[in-house]
Order: C-alpha cells, then structure tokens, then sequence
C-alpha cells in the first residue's frame, strides 16, 4: 500500500509541478488538480484537492528568487484552501492521505528538472534544503549526469552549517569525492578533503579520513596512509570500514601475518556488538580467515563486466602445466640469445588479433594504447585458448596489462602473478644453464626481460622477497641493468635490513655512464647511516644534493603538498621525482631511528655550504 501511495505521490508531484510551471500561481494549480491530477491518485478527487495546497506551500518559484509562497492553513470553521466553498473539517481537512509527503520533495522534482542558468541561480539562492539537494544530486549521478550531480552536490557542501547535514550525507560525500577524481578535479576534492577534516560533522570526518587513507595507498604515500588511518581510528573507533582499510594497509607495509592477526581482532570485536548485517560480518569473517585472498576476491567481483572473465583467468593460471622449453643459442662471444619459434610466432599472432593493442617497443613497460576497454575480449578468448601462453610474447603482454591496473594492488599477487612468474622462471632457469650475458637489444631478448619486469613489479608489493629473488636473477642476466631494476632491488634490501648488500649494490656503476638514478643514491646514503659510516653518507647526500635539490627537503618535511605525478618516470632532478621517492621509502626512514633526525641537520649543513657542482 505504502509503495503505491509513493509512486502515485511523485506522479502527481511531477504533473502539478508542471501545471505550476505554467504561471506559478495557485489557482492554476488547483484548475488542474480537478482536472488531471484526480487521474493520478485512482480518481479520488478529495484527495487530490487536499495535496495540492500542501505541495504548493513547499514549492520554490523562480518569479520570488526561489522562495515559497505558502497559504495560511485555515482553521476547522474557516472556508477550505481548496476554494471548494465549504469549511475546512468538512473538506480537506477531514482528508487522510495514505503516506507522508516529504517535506522538500517540490524543490528535490525542482532540481531535478531545472536546467542551465535557471538551475545556477537556484542553486546560488542558498533556499534549496539539504535533503532535496542531496536527493537531487544522487538521482542525477544515477542517471548518468555526473556534471549535474557534481554542481547540485557542491551546493550541498557549500553550506555554511554543516552540523544541520542529514545523516545519509554520507553517500552523497563519497560520490562527490568520485566524481572529482573521475573528472580529474584533483585541486576541488583536496579542498572538500580539508573542508571536511576541518569542520564537518564527526560521521563525515571519519569517512573523509578513511578517503584519505585509500588516497594515500593509491600513490604509495604509505607513511601519509598510516597516519589518515590513525586519525580515522581516533574518529571512528568502531566503523566496519576500519577493518577493511588496516588489513589493505598492512599488506601494502609488507606484514601480511599482521594483517591478519589484525582481522581477526575487528572480527571478534565488531562481532560482539551485534549490529552488523548478515553480509558485514561474513567479509570480516572472510578477511580474517584471509585478508589477502579476500581483497583479491572482492577486487575481482567489483569490476563488473569483467568480473567472470577474470574469475576464469584466476583458474587458468592456476592449473598451467609446465610450459615447453624455448630456443636459445649460444653466440661466440659468449652472449645468449632467444629466437621464437614458428609455432610461438602463431601463438602470438592469434593473441594480438584479439588483444588489439600494440606494446610500445622503445619503452620498458608500456602499450600504445590502453588494452582495457577491450579486456572482454582478450580474456575470453586467452581462456579459451590457454596453449597461448606457451609463447613468452604472449605471456609478456598479459603480465604488463595486469601489471597495468593490478601491479600496485599486494593481494593481486598470488591470483596473478605468482603463477606467471613461475612460466617465467622455469625459462630462466633454462637460460641460465647457458651461463652467458643476455643482453636487451640482441635477438627477442627483451620479450623475455619485459615479462620479467612486468612480473617484478606486480609482485613488489605482494610478494616482495619472490619479486626481489626475480628481479636479482634478471639483473645478472642484463649487468646493464636495461629494466632500471638495481633502484628496487635496492628499496626491498633496505626494507629487509640487508643494509651491506644494498650498499654493495649501490656501488655499482650506472650502465653506460647514464646519470645514477636518485632512488639508488638516496639508498646509498640510507645504508651508510645504518651501517654508521656517517662521513661516507655526508658525501653520498653532498651528490644527491647535486643530483636533485628537491630530495632532501621533501624528505624532511612533516607534511610537504603532494605533487601531482604527470607522467608515470618523472623527469630527473624535479620536485616530481623527490616526490615519488618520498612516497616510496619515507617509512623506511622514519622507521630508521635517527634517520630522519640527522637528515634535517645535513640540509642545514648543505644550506649553510651548499656542495659544489
């Protein structure tokens, strides 16, 4: 009955919203609630009277910048507002309707409705209510419109007292904060961010923080995560989401035990209070059983149309036999090279003819074009043919495009990558047996040392210590290090205390007299000071200075401004570059007792003397 009366009261809303529209005064509305709206309510013409003034009273008209113009309600005696003649108890007032009518509901069909400049000046009257502002945005987003929502939705946040915010605001928050991103308005969700956390409402400061927080895991900035999440922990101590955010990070800080240790806590606790849905607590009870296993399966089951497809990837991969050895040949100066074979070369080519995108040949990682708006296609059509994989070629291009939109995800690891890596390291092993240089430009070579930084770098933060082992083995494959892999060989010994290794690495020269790489120096440097050879770090950090003079401050600062990363390698010696090594290994330094202490001394030694160029 409710359901009924809900739908017949927004079709009779939205006709006498238009008959309203016509001139906006009242008796025009009343004409047609005699004559049209009677047809919306099953012919009940009493009851149809007894809305129409009840909407018109809440109805914002554009001739009074948007304010209502409300009738006085009659007294039991007085003649009815319906203008039937008779007295009020004897007509509408005598009147019970079948539901409550919303409040806001004529400004929320407002909305909805008006367009272009009518809609702005509405918008800028500071009249519409919170309710009809949120109600309005969420429809629209709905339907597609995420301009439309993304203005109704900024008026919502634009209000001078949040405290009076309804309590369902908080879909309404997240929305917008996806909206943004989506639409690349990095500056305006930065700024409702710190709007929120400064101002807004308790619920909604612990929603914004858990925001930041997944922000902060997107770009790596794992010290910035820590800290949004110790904040949101302080705000919201018992919010489910809590669970979900600790067990994400901890897997990105490399402690998957913890993590699950972790879960199991927010299970036992969350599940003692009894609040939660049947489906809440089964996810908790899933991710403390296994956080990494359940992120992986919620990550699958949340990208929609792909869903199934990468669900039977997940099985293909994990039941490949042992694939068949490759053709490599010895040259006389001792240097190994892969040739394909014909039947690899078929193989490939019936690959590419569904995978329709080109791998950029003079990059280390990367395509021509963006594999996944096809991604249906060549998941299909990959499980359909599994031999596919036979050919390195093949296996190469899968592992960059799930490198591509997984590589930054660690409990994609083992679904993904793990079973690729063991393709790959089976040919290695084959290699290896050769005992020669494997050289990127000879030969297909590069197919063979692509795939591998393409499996290194989507197990980085899943599986370091497998994702290290590999990337040491192709190192000693290609000493000219072509892949740019001693910087992240390098950060996984430091994260694993092996500091005189990671020194020894660090000693390595740079192929072909190619400027070294910040993240090597700054590694360098780190080593030293935990090794307590301060002198040799002091020169080290002279040369890092003189590489980038961004680095040292950007790594001192509490809390520096984030700089937007254009491109995927930053340009050498910009404040970019210092950025992503600050995102990447600031833990390590401040998990490095006096570290970051006795970096902020040497920049005032630096400042006060700065090294010469």
């Amino acid at each position: 009955m409710l359901a009924m009366w809900v739908e017949q009261l927004l079709g009779y809303a939205g006709g006498a919203l238009a008959a309203i529209r016509d001139d906006e005064h009242y008796p025009t509305l009343m004409a047609w609630a005699r004559e049209e709206g009677v047809k919306y309510l099953g012919g009940n013409l009493a009851q149809a009277q007894a809305l129409a003034p009840e909407l018109w009273n809440q109805t914002p008209l554009a001739r009074l910048d948007f304010a209502c113009e409300p009738l006085a309600r009659p007294g039991p005696n007085e003649p009815c507002w319906c203008d039937s003649g008779r007295k009020m108890k004897h007509c509408c007032g005598g009147v019970q309707l079948p539901g409550a009518v919303p409040p806001h509901l004529m400004w929320m069909l407002s909305l909805r409705d008006w367009k272009g400049d009518l809609l702005k000046a509405a918008l800028d009257s500071g009249r519409a209510p919170a309710q009809a502002l949120l109600e309005a945005g969420l429809i629209a987003a709905e339907s597609g419109q995420r301009g439309r929502a993304q203005q109704i939705l900024e008026t919502l946040f634009d209000a001078a007292d949040w405290s009076r915010l309804p309590e369902q605001t908080e879909p309404a928050f997240e929305l917008l904060i996806d909206i943004y991103q989506e639409r690349g308005f990095n500056r305006k969700r930065a700024a409702l961010l710190d709007a929120i956390l400064e101002r807004g409402p308790l619920f909604l400061r612990g929603v914004a923080l858990e925001r930041l927080c997944l922000m902060h895991l997107d770009s790596d900035d794992l010290a910035s995560a820590r800290e949004a999440f110790v904040r949101a922990q302080q705000t919201l101590p018992d919010s489910p989401t809590l669970a979900y955010i600790e067990a994400m990070l901890l897997l990105h800080e490399g402690h998957p035990e913890e993590a699950g240790e972790r879960a199991r806590f927010w299970f036992r606790r969350l599940a003692r209070r009894g609040d939660l849905d049947a489906d809440q607590l089964q996810f908790l009870a899933d991710l403390a059983d296994n956080p990494g296993a359940t992120l992986a399966e919620q990550m699958v089951n949340s990208e929609e149309a792909l869903a199934e497809p990468l669900i039977n990837l997940q099985a293909l991969l994990e039941a490949l036999p042992t694939p068949p050895r490759l053709h490599f040949q010895r040259r006389e100066d001792g240097r190994i090279e892969y040739h394909s074979t014909a039947r690899e070369d078929t193989l490939d080519a019936a690959w590419r003819d569904v995978f329709g995108v080109e791998v950029d040949e003079e990059a280390a990682l990367g395509f021509q074009d963006d594999p996944w708006p096809q991604a249906g296609e060549w998941l299909v059509g990959l499980c359909s043919h599994p031999e596919w994989l036979d050919s390195p070629r093949v296996v190469q291009t899968l592992s960059m495009a799930l490198a591509s939109r997984f590589g930054s995800l660690p409990w994609m690891a083992e679904s993904f990558f793990a079973p690729l890596a063991r393709r790959l390291e089976h040919w290695l092993e084959q290699l290896e047996a050769f005992q020669g240089r494997f050289a990127w430009d000879d030969a297909d070579n590069a197919v063979i040392l692509r795939a591998g930084l393409a499996l290194v770098v989507g197990m980085e933060r899943g599986d370091r210590q497998r994702s290290r082992h590999l990337a040491e083995r192709l190192l000693v494959l290609d000493d000219q290090d072509n892949l740019g892999l001693r910087e992240l060989v390098l950060d996984q010994l430091l994260r694993e205390g092996r500091d005189r290794e990671a020194l020894d690495l660090s000693d390595q020269p740079a192929a072909d007299d190619d400027a070294p790489l910040l993240g090597v120096l700054m590694g360098r440097v780190l080593a030293l000071y935990r090794l307590e050879r301060f002198d040799d770090a002091e020169d080290s950090l002279d040369a890092v200075q003189a590489l980038n003079g961004h680095a040292i401050a950007m790594m001192c600062a509490d809390n520096p401004k984030p700089v937007p990363l254009a491109v995927e390698v930053p340009e050498p010696g910009t404040k970019a570059e210092a950025w992503q090594y600050r995102a990447l290994m600031r833990d390590q330094w401040v998990a490095t007792r006096g570290a970051l202490k006795w970096l902020s001394e040497q920049r005032r030694r630096l400042a006060e003397s700065p090294p010469a160029r």
